[in-house]
């Protein structure tokens, strides 16, 4: 795959390390090998996945003279923090535009993402209610700054378009490549399914460099078959966008939505405990709304025997852990 005919800023500070999880496969049985892929630890303030997204947003957004972004997110979004920790690093305005996804759950004093939002210089944070058209939102915001004769560029919530994908695409050949230096056969990797920039860019990513591991996608939020059909669309687009058209198959995107619970960002008891058994295990901080769910699955899995006995299996740690300051109640 070709990255270059694309812009990219350099965010990354090389390879994000893959660590084997020998403690938590045991707690689990010990018939599956797990894996972590350890994208909590790309730079950016306080890390995660949407560093990888950005590389090539916002050198979309420099490259058309932006000097604003306006970008969307729930009212802890790790998407909305790095997008705002990658503005001012870039000395670019960055103005949010906030879904209230469970009612009274925004708190302007809260801890977690939404104290950092303030401590990055966010321009301005506007709260709209729960299923609101969060482009025609941005939209509107993008209007008022063009007034004021700023040049903003809009960025979709979780950068999850076919610019954004292109970091997970990335991040495939990034895994691969480690892996074959590891030695390391991998059968199937487990990945957050939100937004879907990640979980279709992986895909793409993985049949780009004809790795033949299956991705499985964890949702945290969505139905089963709605998750599907956008991250199958997404990947579509981010394939032609990368000149391997016809290699995304509708098998291929797979979703798991039993962990999701009652709602997006809702805590879920099986979420708690896989943040505790990370933790306890294996020293690593989960979040409570995507990498929390997503490892809830990953742990039911293994349980259930669905990987075989013996398989090597990656989880893709997507990060967030900023998030869980936000929720201490659920967890003491």
């Amino acid at each position: 795959m070709n990255f270059t005919k694309f812009p990219r800023r350099k965010y990354l500070q090389g390879q994000t390390p893959i660590e084997s999880m020998p403690a938590l496969s045991k707690v689990l049985g010990g018939e599956v090998n797990l894996y972590v892929k350890r994208d909590d630890l790309l730079p950016g303030a306080g890390g995660g996945n949407k560093t990888r997204k950005l590389e090539f947003c916002i050198a979309d957004a420099l490259k058309k003279g932006a000097d604003t972004i306006v970008t969307c997110g729930a009212v802890q979004s790790n998407h909305a923090r790095l997008t705002a920790a990658w503005s001012a690093k870039e000395g670019m305005d960055c103005h949010l535009i906030l879904e209230e996804r469970v009612k009274g759950s925004y708190k302007e004093d809260a801890s977690g993402n939404n104290f950092l939002f303030e401590l990055l210089g966010v321009k301005s944070l506007g709260v709209v209610e729960a299923g609101s058209d969060m482009m025609a939102q941005m939209g509107i915001k993008a209007d008022e700054l063009k007034a004021a004769g700023k040049k903003p560029y809009i960025i979709p919530g979780g950068a999850s378009n076919e610019i954004g994908a292109l970091g997970y695409a990335a991040c495939a050949e990034e895994t691969m490549t480690q892996l074959n230096e590891m030695r390391l056969g991998m059968d199937h990797i487990v990945v957050p399914s939100g937004s879907a920039g990640t979980h279709a860019g992986m895909i793409v990513g993985m049949m780009g460099v004809n790795a033949g591991i299956p991705v499985s996608g964890i949702n945290v939020s969505r139905i089963k078959d709605v998750q599907e059909k956008i991250v199958f669309e997404l990947a579509q687009k981010t394939a032609k966008k990368l000149g391997i058209e016809n290699a995304v198959k509708r098998g291929s995107v797979v979703c798991f939505d039993q962990y999701v619970g009652p709602g997006y960002s809702l805590p879920t008891d099986s979420m708690v405990e896989a943040v505790k058994l990370f933790s306890q295990n294996e020293a690593i901080l989960l979040d409570p709304v995507y990498s929390g769910k997503a490892a809830a699955g990953l742990v039911d899995l293994v349980r259930n025997g669905y990987f075989e006995k013996g398989s090597n299996v990656l989880f893709l740690h997507t990060g967030g852990s900023p998030a869980l300051y936000a929720y201490l109640e659920t967890f003491r």
